[in-house]
């Protein structure tokens, strides 16, 4: 019988032992404690790992307004075929009036050349 009650005792005890363990580990200030542990083992990385967004947020928002100015530029090509039209068809006129001229200047030329080998020959003539 001294055994039962010894043992029943010794169960008293540890659990009793058992139950204050358990509220002394899951007391508020000792779970506050790793907590902070926690955020102090923790917050180094996560400072880390927000510059590194930081930073990469940047290089995007620099990539983005290249991109978009890059389809801006695109596009005004896209609509600038009217203008090369006009510019060809200009081109094409300014080819036919230096061909005009061309064409005028070579036939005043030879109207002068005539009329100079005319006036040399009258000359040639008259002076016999």
């Amino acid at each position: 019988m001294e055994d039962q009650e010894m043992q029943l005792k010794v169960r008293r005890v540890s659990d009793k032992f058992t139950e204050s363990m358990y509220v002394l580990a899951n007391e508020p200030s000792v779970a506050l404690y790793r907590l902070q542990e926690h955020v102090r083992r923790s917050l180094p990385e996560l400072v880390q790992h927000k510059t590194d967004m930081q930073s990469w947020e940047e290089q995007s928002q620099g990539a983005i307004y290249s991109v978009e100015y890059a389809c801006s530029a695109v596009r005004g090509m896209a609509n600038s075929g009217m203008y090369f039209k006009n510019i060809d068809s200009l081109l094409r006129q300014a080819i036919s009036l230096k061909e005009q001229i061309s064409g005028s200047q070579g036939r005043r030329k030879r109207a002068v050349d005539s009329g100079m080998q005319r006036d040399a020959t009258e000359r040639h003539n008259s002076g016999m």
